[in-house]
């Protein structure tokens, strides 16, 4: 059991899996694109012992591989989640002997919980102020707002109910003694804000940094509202999580952690925040956020800082989300009995796109399990969703994808849910927290045969054409500034009779190079209500009936934020620096 940081990085200095860089190092842009590198090539954690202008050292890349992940929390999480789920089946009606054959589980769980302690090591120190200046904040992408907290454990509890909250809210440091607080909608913090604000009070709050690796990933856990993040963290450590008085404020302070960054928010106090390159692989752009004033620091007398950067996936987060995804997997019956097997794609950013196996014991249950899945949490910011009521391997998309364009019937089995929320970082929408949603249902025998080879010649507008996979075609040409009547002028067209789907996007080639990039340029380009067209529309009984081919339009529009891109100028330094790092990389 991982019962702190220190830990972690032993058991992977003992692995090999960690790099210590004793060499000076920028947090502004340098430390983030050496940690881009070594994931990209799945190098190992890296320890930077001297970032300049902090007196800390950092940690990143704690959670970079799928070996990392395994050591980190290995598999009885897993286990216990899978036999925790079948309990209302194997031990009902209950009995001694039945209670006794799963005797081993139910003390597992009888483990899980907090312990109180009266000290506690992330008290060691306490500074007044907090000096946020001397904490190795990095700034990651060059147009940046600054600085951002990328790891913090934000702990918050409900001014009305005190049930806790532990999410993962970036903070971007404006002075020594306050942040910014990005909540978004949909999340627990955010709720607790609204509360305080609905009472006239100030929320409390305690950012933790560091500390067990399961609390990081608790932290980002899509739990249930009002179901306690420090639970999951307990049980994925396989003991009771240590907790402690705060000598600064009234919540308690999880004992294990680096630091605690002690203050309270005003719900009603607002400051620009912004921009920052996150995990869609674009900028989310400068909005007005909340402020976190910080009152003091707790820490311990050695304590390591931890940092990450996202961007395009496949990064860190990828293999948190990841994994989360097939530990919580078998709850998801329990939860909604009709959905089998579920899964959201890190590829798209989560959000964007999710699939399901689900029951079709009746004409259109499919559809209440979509209602169900989008009704659901942080699930609710599914922003596509796709249906099947056959057993399939949802991580093989290009085979999932194939068997749902072999059954949809698009006159009624396509849905557009327009004016809804969407992701706070999803800017395809109309405006920030806006947009629409989409499902399609492949239920049932197949009704089609899918094409798998285009034969041309192309139309005029365009220069590219290549199937992803049966049934769906991959065409590129005149970009959306130029050409935003491209998508009719397609669908006029016979020569793509037979193809139910077509994607529209600015570079074939780069969209098709692997399912990775079909998913990623695909889904994070497109907003259903505004970039789906259709060869025919028609009304049925207040019902859109479409008749293909399907034109999803994911060219880059004018207002999206930008990709993100290293400057020339730290891959230059980097690149330069190289050999003084001492991180040994295939391709470096």
């Amino acid at each position: 059991m991982l019962h702190d940081l220190r830990a972690f990085i032993e058991l992977l200095r003992r692995e090999h899996e960690i790099v210590t860089i004793d060499a000076a190092i920028d947090p502004h842009l340098e430390a983030a694109e050496i940690h881009r590198r070594v994931i990209a090539e799945s190098g190992p954690a890296l320890l930077f012992t001297k970032i300049k202008g902090a007196a800390f050292p950092l940690v990143t890349n704690l959670f970079g591989t799928q070996k990392r992940m395994q050591l980190a929390f290995g598999p009885k999480p897993e286990q216990l989640v899978r036999q925790a789920a079948a309990l209302p089946h194997t031990l009902m009606p209950p009995s001694l002997s039945k209670l006794w054959s799963h005797r081993s589980l139910l003390l597992d769980l009888a483990k899980v919980g907090l312990k109180n302690h009266r000290s506690a090591a992330v008290t060691a120190v306490i500074d007044t102020p907090p000096q946020l200046g001397r904490l190795p904040l990095l700034t990651t992408w060059q147009e940046d707002g600054g600085p951002f907290v990328t790891l913090p454990l934000v702990y918050t509890e409900d001014p009305n109910t005190g049930i806790h909250n532990l999410g993962m809210y970036r903070l971007q440091r404006f002075d020594d003694t306050t942040t910014g607080m990005h909540c978004q909608i949909g999340k627990g913090g955010g709720f607790h804000l609204q509360a305080a604000q609905a009472l006239g009070k100030r929320l409390p709050v305690n950012v933790h940094i560091g500390g067990p690796p399961a609390l990081i990933l608790s932290a980002i856990a899509p739990l249930p509202e009002n179901v306690p993040e420090l639970l999951l963290a307990s049980l994925v450590m396989g003991g009771k999580l240590s907790m402690a008085h705060n000598p600064l404020g009234p919540l308690p302070v999880i004992s294990n952690a680096e630091f605690v960054l002690v203050g309270e928010v005003d719900p009603v106090e607002r400051r620009a925040e912004g921009p920052f390159g996150d995990h869609y692989g674009y900028y989310s752009l400068q909005h007005d956020y909340p402020v976190f004033r910080c009152r003091g620091m707790l820490r311990r007398a050695d304590a390591i800082c931890t940092a990450t950067v996202v961007g395009k996936p496949k990064q860190e987060d990828f293999y948190l989300g990841d994994y989360l995804q097939q530990l919580l997997a078998p709850l998801f019956p329990v939860v909604m009995p009709a959905v089998s097997d579920l899964w959201s794609y890190g590829e798209t950013g989560y959000h964007s796109l999710a699939a399901a196996v689900v029951k079709q014991r009746y004409k259109r249950e499919a559809m209440a399990s979509a209602f169900r899945i989008l009704g659901e949490g942080q699930l609710s910011l599914t922003k596509f969703l796709l249906l099947t009521d056959q057993p399939r391997d949802l991580k093989d998309f290009r085979g999932l994808l194939e068997h749902i364009l072999e059954r949809a019937d698009f006159r009624s089995d396509l849905y557009i849910f327009s004016n809804l929320s969407m992701d706070t970082l999803d800017y395809t929408g109309p405006q920030v927290n806006e947009g629409s949603k989409g499902c399609l249902l492949g239920v049932g025998a197949p009704i089609r045969e899918l094409p798998g080879e285009f034969v041309g010649p192309l139309p005029a507008g365009l220069t590219a054409a290549q199937p992803f996979c049966r049934g769906c075609l991959l065409v590129s040409g005149d970009n959306y500034a130029a050409a935003k009547e491209l998508p009719q002028l397609i669908l006029k067209n016979s020569i793509f009779n037979g193809w139910p789907l077509i994607v529209l996007v600015d570079n074939v080639n780069e969209a098709s190079s692997s399912v990775s990039n079909f998913l990623w340029t695909t889904f994070t380009r497109f907003e259903p209500a505004a970039d789906i067209h259709a060869r025919a529309q028609q009304i049925e009984r207040n019902h859109v009936a479409y008749t293909p081919p399907i034109l999803i339009d994911a060219r880059m529009k004018p207002w999206y934020p930008k990709e993100l891109e290293c400057d020339d100028v730290t891959s230059q330094l980097v690149t330069r620096r190289w050999r003084e790092y001492g991180i040994s990389l295939p391709h470096a």
